[in-house]
């Protein structure tokens, strides 16, 4: 195990520590996502593999959340998706043997709240990169969806709460910001604000040379901000990136999953981005073998690949998820939905994307380390994979570097020779933030004082509020390392997966 440095204050000379062998822990903390069977399987195992060792277990997610009486979670602590700041407390009980479950929605004054406050301490993966949750929920019904069920309607946090939450990221090292939810495009319609109205806030936060970087919206709730959402993306401190899932090219495909939008008006923001913000990058998400797909509707996504020649693209294989309306369709037989499934992906690594760009200046914000450790990972203005070489003076900085490699999924650059880094955020990267929990009774939520426990909880609130995204973000930043372990070190360990 590795120590790191108790943070000042901290009660009882209490450490946190990196935790390699998870059966060293008395209490495993699982996290959960519910999009897709295999991620539930695993999550399954987990609690399975935690029980044989005789650890004690608490859960948390989607999965709990929707389904808090399922069979393999009897007996078992949960956190609430909207809960997960009493944390601390969940995981004291459990270690004494009491089975907690804190499913309850925040709110205030009748209106559902965003989830646990933003101002909370915590401890990020990585010290330049702030993910920030801007709402939950979201407003549509996908018959295939069942994070629904669990993360509810729509619920934002207020402007205020948002910038504040940047403005502290930034003086505390960030360099990036990535804004995550269910759907930004929905921000602030429950409200009465909306997205370009919060990014313009954000964007005069941004010290020059950091970045900001946008989450997935659903088409319906970005058509009607176009014109702005070009100029935001054209701004230099925002990622020209837009990550735009259609799922199917097919109306009649669309129809029956209840997207609200159709193919037409998924073709009007792409063109109208391409247009307004040259070299903008488009991902997308496509679902092979919905129930009822017919070889044309998924000819129609095919052709769709074909026009657009997306360079990010998430292609997945329709599963049926229990109690959602799609469970109950007619399903497409499972060799039809691998063979098209195999079929776009033949498609998508048929091209390469980013070839025309070799010979090219660019700057790029170095933020990673590759899987390989043999190179630093940075991005370049439309968030297109920038690997250079590992120099420690380039970490955390803008550089300028001459592109001379085009693969797939990334591209290489040479530092320009008489460019010196530009270091982009305003202070020195910090692993923590520091931060006090509320005493006794503080709107009925009692806590320790432990700031050592404080540090661990947050650690915890920031791995949960990238769910939902996570699939996404693992996909498109290559250079992620495998999940860590954290671990709590009084009488006890907690191993986080």
């Amino acid at each position: 195990m590795q120590s790191l440095p108790p943070s000042s204050g901290a009660a009882g000379g209490l450490n946190i520590t990196q935790l390699y062998d998870p059966t060293d822990a008395d209490l495993w903390v699982l996290n959960s996502c519910t999009v897709k069977n295999p991620a539930e399987d695993h999550f399954r195992n987990s609690i399975k593999k935690a029980q044989e060792q005789q650890k004690k277990v608490v859960v948390a997610g989607c999965v709990p959340q929707a389904q808090p009486r399922i069979d393999y979670l009897k007996g078992l602590s949960i956190i609430g998706v909207q809960q997960i700041d009493r944390v601390v407390e969940v995981v004291d009980e459990a270690i004494k043997g009491h089975s907690v479950r804190l499913l309850g929605q925040k709110k205030d004054g009748g209106r559902r709240l965003g989830g646990a406050r933003l101002d909370l301490p915590k401890i990020r993966k990585n010290p330049l990169i702030e993910i920030i949750s801007i709402n939950t929920g979201c407003l549509n019904a996908c018959t295939y969806c069942k994070t629904k069920h669990a993360r509810g309607d729509l619920a934002s946090y207020s402007i205020e709460e948002l910038v504040e939450r940047a403005r502290q990221s930034f003086q505390e090292g960030v360099c990036e910001i990535w804004l995550t939810s269910e759907d930004t495009g929905a921000y602030g319609r429950d409200i009465g604000t909306d997205l370009p109205t919060l990014l313009w806030r954000l964007v005069e936060e941004i010290p020059e040379g950091a970045m900001l970087r946008l989450g997935m919206t659903n088409p319906p709730y970005i058509l009607e901000h176009l014109e702005e959402m070009a100029k935001i993306l054209n701004h230099p401190r925002v990622y020209g990136f837009l990550h735009v899932p259609v799922q199917s090219a097919s109306d009649s495909v669309l129809m029956d999953m209840k997207r609200e939008y159709c193919i037409d008006d998924f073709k009007k923001v792409v063109d109208f981005l391409k247009e307004k913000v040259p070299g903008v990058t488009i991902a997308t998400d496509l679902i092979c073998g919905f129930p009822g797909e017919t070889e044309g509707d998924f000819q129609e996504t095919v052709e769709l690949v074909k026009l657009y020649r997306f360079p990010s693209l998430f292609i997945n294989q329709f599963y049926p998820r229990p109690g959602t309306p799609a469970a109950k369709m007619e399903q497409v037989p499972a060799y039809v939905k691998k063979q098209r499934t195999k079929e776009l992906s033949q498609l998508f690594h048929s091209y390469n994307p980013y070839d025309h760009e070799v010979g090219e200046r660019q700057h790029v914000l170095v933020t990673e380390e590759s899987f390989d450790a043999q190179y630093y990972v940075s991005h370049n203005k439309f968030y297109q994979q920038v690997l250079v070489p590992m120099r420690a003076e380039f970490k955390g900085k803008m550089i300028e570097v001459d592109i001379y490699e085009a693969g797939k999924h990334f591209l290489k650059g040479r530092p320009v020779e008489d460019s010196k880094p530009f270091t982009a955020s305003i202070a020195a990267p910090t692993s923590e933030r520091r931060g006090v929990w509320p005493e006794a009774g503080t709107d009925g939520q009692w806590l320790p004082r432990s700031l050592f426990l404080n540090v661990f909880s947050i650690s915890f609130v920031d791995r949960l509020l990238q769910c939902g995204q996570g699939s996404i973000e693992k996909a498109d930043n290559r250079s992620h390392s495998g999940s860590s372990h954290l671990v709590l070190h009084r009488r006890e360990t907690v191993h986080i997966e």
